[in-house]
């Protein structure tokens, strides 16, 4: 491989990874631990919630 073929391969490297994290992040849904996930159920349920009259 010749030093221009290294360096190009070395920039469009750079510029992929650029890319990607200025794309638009997954639809997957954010990370939430199990204590989170406890306290919040926590917190609902302590909420008085609106009923139909």
């Amino acid at each position: 491989m010749n030093r221009r073929k290294k360096i190009k391969q070395l920039l469009e490297a750079h510029a992929k990874k650029a890319n990607a994290k200025l794309a638009p992040k997954s639809s997957k849904p954010k990370y939430v631990s199990k204590a989170d996930r406890l306290k919040l159920a926590a917190e609902q349920d302590l909420e008085p919630t609106p009923s139909a009259d």
